[in-house]
């Protein structure tokens, strides 16, 4: 079993996945691992291979203490399901049923993993081998084996009412993934679907996208933008004809290759981007300068089948974003309108998302495939971990050249013209959620919020009609102030249930009106990000509800800084640098800007990346933190999703 070790090693490092070794006596049940290994049982992943209805196998995974019921697991993926063979257990996964590893993308096979097991802040499994045990961070876990994530058990039963699973279960420092999972679906901001890696947007994070597109499209129509719509199939022919772009994306491309039962005479791909089939139409349209600038925007969804570990906003296979295509007749006009278009993202993620950002450009490795340059904005998370927030691509005369898209200039030569393309995406929301919610549920900035203040009336069946009728008042008085309110008059609910609900779904004002309060003249009203409750006058209610709203929207944008500011740490060696990558900092450092050290460096460092070199960053003297050649620039590096 040696071999298959060396190959589960030799997996996990390629993938810049960190994990330890704990070696005991033989074991050959996950109780004796338990023991021998001085694990808890119900963290250690159970893997069993199974066999569908159709001959195909799958890789089931769940806690080392509970049961696989091949019965449920079965209804989940609609496949009656046996148990392998000895024999195809060896052959598919080479090594004995007892020792079977979590790693379906190794065996070719898709893995399914009880939610449940998903709960451990770090997971336990047998490489292959009965006397060795590996550890593994949750998120790090789930990033390995790329699986598909379900509830292995019956689902709850409909006795157990709303108010026992209202709440989330886990909080982010126990495991920081779970409390993700629970929270976008308890707060009703998506859902799974059969689809893997795609998800449904509920109408409660749609309308934050809504306010998303709307403070993008108006201030892109002011640089003279306008917007557009092209299809979703590209031919194969067009997607090749830029060579470095599409070997950029050829490995996360989906095709259609049939039109019922008859095959395509040409395959198409599902728009991964649009460059190809908007330049392919540019071409046409561009004749002289007097055509020039072309800046086109289109709303849309695209698909990339990426086969990394699906992270509901963060990492999808479908998402929506926008994605301009612009074409000028110099280089001076195309750089400009990259900085430009990136100042309305860092507005958005600023004024909006209440998040800040760090603006620079992209290493030649990191840069989007057939651009000359790539800027970007980069968010540093509270989980220690960054993400790539929007781009804007300089693509110079790469896909003017591949496609023959020329102009008559003014002095009577043609020339190809510069072009760049820059998006947006839901992406965001994920980065929103993951910056500011905490272990109540969801924490909205007032600016980004479907709803910013929420009315829960304290009923008692004496004083109801003249509370109602009162908190109706206060909710058509907000109205008319352009607030987004609701009236939460639903009866059959308590009003603690009430509020720990609109708590859960991150409502940045809560008002508090009962009979009480109406004798005094007052309402209460409660912050969703600090708790603090204050007593106001209904004469000062709308007055109070604009301040406070401003105040919750700085203070949000004030701490996500502090974390960030706290956070950065400048290495001025190598030795610096590891200690930094280990407390997950946000590491400052010089860099020679060869792409080799880069990936050295992600690779010693288990997954530390550059983000971007800082458009005010001062000039690099001295040398590489990590191979001592002259540097170049300086750069931030953070382990990203």
């Amino acid at each position: 079993m040696a071999d298959k070790e060396k190959e589960i090693r030799d997996y996990l490092s390629k993938n810049n996945i960190s994990y330890n070794t704990i070696e005991h006596n033989e074991v050959n049940t996950c109780k004796e691992q338990a023991k021998e290994a001085g694990i808890s049982q119900k963290a250690i992943a159970k893997s069993l291979v199974m066999k569908k209805d159709d001959g195909k196998f799958i890789l089931a995974v769940g806690p080392g203490n509970k049961n696989i019921s091949r019965s449920i697991l079965g209804k989940r993926i609609d496949s009656n399901l046996t148990l392998a063979s000895p024999e195809e257990v060896k052959k598919i996964a080479g090594c004995d049923a007892g020792s079977v590893y979590p790693i379906g993308n190794m065996m070719d096979i898709p893995t399914y993993v009880d939610s449940d097991l998903l709960r451990n802040k770090k997971i336990y499994f047998s490489p292959g081998s009965h006397i060795k045990t590996f550890g593994i961070d949750n998120e790090d876990f789930v990033s390995a084996i790329n699986p598909e994530v379900i509830l292995f058990e019956e689902k709850q039963k409909k006795n157990e009412g709303k108010e026992q699973t209202l709440g989330l279960t886990v909080t982010r420092e126990e495991n920081f993934s779970e409390w993700y999972t629970q929270l976008i679906q308890k707060a009703e901001l998506a859902d799974y679907t059969k689809v893997s890696g795609c998800i449904v947007f509920r109408p409660y994070s749609y309308a934050i996208w809504e306010k998303v597109v709307q403070f993008v499209d108006k201030r892109l129509k002011k640089l003279g933008v306008q917007n557009a719509y092209f299809p979703i199939f590209i031919p194969e022919s067009l997607l090749m004809k830029e060579q470095e772009h599409v070997e950029g994306f050829t490995p996360e491309v989906a095709w259609v290759t049939h039109a019922g039962e008859t095959e395509l005479a040409e395959r198409l791909a599902i728009r991964p981007t649009s460059e190809t089939i908007m330049y392919d139409s540019y071409k046409n349209w561009i004749r002289s300068y007097n055509d020039l600038p072309l800046r086109l925007n289109q709303w849309n969804n695209v698909v990339r089948w990426e086969f990394k570990y699906a992270v509901p906003f963060l990492r999808t296979r479908e998402f929506l974003w926008h994605e301009g295509h612009t074409v000028f007749a110099t280089k001076e006009e195309a750089v400009q309108e990259t900085l430009d278009v990136l100042d309305i993202y860092i507005d958005c993620f600023r004024d909006l998302y209440a998040v800040p950002t760090m603006a620079g450009r992209k290493t030649e490795k990191e840069k989007f495939a057939g651009a000359d340059f790539t800027n970007s904005v980069e968010i540093f998370l509270p989980n220690g971990k960054a993400i790539q927030g929007a781009t804007t691509h300089c693509l110079g005369q790469n896909f003017a050249k591949a496609f023959d898209i020329q102009f008559l200039d003014k002095d009577g030569r043609k020339k190809y013209p510069w072009q760049n393309s820059w998006a947006i995406t839901t992406r965001s929301i994920g980065i929103m959620i993951m910056m500011h919610s905490d272990d109540k549920g969801l924490v909205l900035p007032p600016n980004a919020a479907p709803i910013q203040v929420v009315i829960v009336p304290i009923i008692f069946e004496k004083s109801k009609a003249e509370v109602l009728k009162k908190a109706n008042e206060l909710k058509k008085e907000l109205l008319a102030a352009h607030y987004s309110v609701k009236l939460d008059d639903r009866e059959g609910y308590s009003s603690g249930f009430k509020y720990n609900e609109w708590e859960l779904k991150g409502v940045p004002i809560r008002i508090e009106l009962g009979p009480r309060d109406l004798e005094k003249g007052q309402a209460v009203i409660v912050r969703r990000d600090t708790g603090e409750k204050t007593f106001v006058k209904l004469s000062d209610l709308k007055k109070e509800v604009k301040k406070t709203l401003a105040a919750i929207q700085d203070n949000l944008y004030k701490r996500a800084c502090k974390v960030r500011d706290e956070s950065i740490f400048k290495a001025s060696n190598w030795d610096e640098f590891i200690a930094a990558a280990k407390e997950k900092k946000l590491i400052y450092a010089k860099h020679c800007g060869e792409t080799e050290c880069l990936d050295w460096i992600k690779d010693k460092t288990i997954g530390v990346k550059s983000l971007n070199i800082p458009f005010d960053a001062k000039p690099a003297k001295g040398k590489c933190v990590h191979c001592e050649k002259d540097a170049k620039y300086w750069l931030y590096f953070a382990k990203s999703y």
